[in-house]
């Protein structure tokens, strides 16, 4: 009795235990369902919806990180980075050097690596935030840091000065990088990759200027003139919405969807400019204006010989690739014997422009774009515009990209023929990147164009074989680092452009 008594006691309590345990389990279970839902929830809110709900109680310490953390990728490109140096430097080396000739400033006859390494030094990356998913394509944002201890020697020569190597010390490089990946079926299931550098923030590069055994006193404003030169071709070649398509994994692709394409025609007319400053000591400033939303492409305006309220009223046409983040520069110069001065500059954003709606803008003119290098506060004037914005078609897309090859071209043919120093120089009126000639809104391109218009007679052109500079007369002006070609006025078609020459100007920004 006793032994089944006992049993029977020990089964109870067995059923009793597992029981008990069932709904434990049945409870806690329950209990991290609803703690899981409500952290759901809270991942979900933002900073403003947490203050809602928490009101003077919300704690400081709660942030909300854009860019995940990555220190495992840190630590394998530590590694990896002797290796990564090496190779990089040779790229580097390669694909940089035609773009520092290419952007090269006219005052610089010569702008090339004389001794390029990467150091030891590895960058970091602060984070990385995949910023959409599309069909076919993922895009990423890697925060980018990197104060490293490369040796970059530059060997520079200018007219009249013998080669100075200049080293590039205490480089730091602070940017983010947008990397697109465009998928594809076949391994290794990336077809192609877009690399740009965003423009919000705006990508920093920080460097100190030393000449190797001479001073960089032999080259006037050589430190401006090299700042100048990264700072565009940074902003010309790298950032967004500039990019660099790079095809990979050997399989055919079509780059062309990725490719950075014209989207629109700017008009612009310069129509005059009160109360610039005075750069001249006996007599008043001879002001002109260079305009641009690519430095490849700047323009110009007339000289107007002493005055500081000059009118101008001449037009451009100007072609634009991204109107959310491209804006139109306005640079006003002081004509001068060996080096033009600036007078101001001013931007005006692209995205502020209705298309079809023509605006009049009164710009103020600043010493520079670079608040933190405005030094003088004083008023220098303004410079009133008028703008015209027009959305391309399909049709006139591919027609302003094979027209924007063309004058590239074209300006590469001058520089080799010495009419420019530079394909960084600013060209008159007459050589406007899309002109009237051209037709990219009504009558459409013909075979055979210059430069611009219909042959020889409409600006700077090179036909053929031959050279056309217009006019008959070819006069050489001895300026320092600079010479002249003038010839006859002519006007566009509807456009008011009466000047055709082309003038370099050493050490002046756009010339």
């Amino acid at each position: 009795m006793g032994l089944i008594s006992g049993i029977l006691m020990g089964m109870i309590f067995g059923i009793s235990l597992m029981a008990g345990w069932r709904h434990m389990m049945r409870y806690r279970s329950t209990k991290r369902i609803a703690k899981a839902a409500d952290i759901k929830v809270l991942g979900a809110l933002n900073r403003d919806d947490l203050k809602k709900i928490c009101g003077d109680n919300y704690p400081e310490w709660i942030s909300f990180p854009v860019y995940e953390q990555v220190k495992w990728l840190n630590k394998q490109l530590s590694k990896l980075w002797p290796f990564v140096a090496e190779a990089a430097s040779a790229v580097i080396k390669e694909s940089v050097e035609p773009l520092l000739e290419e952007y090269r400033p006219p005052g610089i006859t010569s702008l090339k690596f004389s001794k390029l390494s990467l150091g030891t030094v590895a960058p970091k990356i602060e984070g990385i935030r995949v910023q959409s998913l599309k069909k076919g394509q993922i895009t990423m944002d890697i925060d980018l840091r990197w104060g490293g201890d490369p040796s970059i020697i530059l060997g520079v020569e200018a007219a009249l000065v013998a080669s100075i190597p200049i080293q590039l010390k205490d480089l730091q490089v602070f940017t983010v990088i947008r990397v697109i990946f465009q998928l594809a079926e076949e391994i290794p299931c990336i077809s192609a990759v877009v690399v740009a550098l965003l423009s919000e923030p705006k990508p920093r590069i920080d460097y100190t200027l030393k000449a190797v055994g001479g001073s960089l006193t032999a080259i006037p404003g050589i430190s401006d003139m090299i700042d100048d030169t990264v700072d565009t071709i940074v902003t010309d070649m790298l950032q967004w919405p500039h990019r660099i398509v790079v095809p990979i994994g050997g399989i055919p692709v079509d780059t062309s969807e990725l490719d950075l394409k014209p989207v629109g025609k700017l008009t612009v007319t310069v129509v005059k400019a009160n109360d610039l400053k005075n750069m001249e000591m006996i007599g008043k400033s001879d002001p002109y204006v260079v305009v641009h939303i690519r430095p490849l492409f700047k323009v110009k305006t007339k000289v107007i010989d002493n005055n500081l309220n000059p009118v101008w009223n001449q037009t451009f046409d100007l072609i634009a690739e991204d109107r959310e983040t491209q804006a139109l520069t306005v640079e006003v110069f002081d004509q001068d014997i060996g080096q033009d001065k600036r007078l101001g500059i001013a931007k005006f954003r692209l995205i502020e422009l209705e298309p079809g709606t023509p605006k009049e803008v009164n710009l103020s003119l600043l010493s520079s774009l670079d608040t933190l290098k405005v030094k003088d506060k004083k008023d220098r004037g303004s410079c009133t515009i008028k703008l015209f914005y027009h959305q391309f078609s399909k049709e006139e897309q591919l027609i302003a990209l094979e027209e924007e090859k063309r004058i590239l071209e074209e300006r590469k043919r001058l520089k080799e023929a010495g009419v420019i120093g530079s394909t960084m120089d600013a060209l008159d009126g007459a050589a406007s990147l899309v002109g009237s000639g051209v037709g990219l809104v009504g009558t459409g391109i013909g075979a055979g164009v210059g430069l611009v218009g219909t042959g020889v007679g409409a600006g700077v052109g090179i036909v053929g074989s031959g050279l056309g500079a217009v006019g008959s007369g070819l006069s050489k002006a001895g300026k320092f680092m600079g010479r002249t070609i003038t010839g006859h006025s002519s006007k566009k078609s509807g456009t008011s452009t009466p000047v055709n020459s082309i003038q370099e100007n050493g050490g002046a920004k756009p010339l």
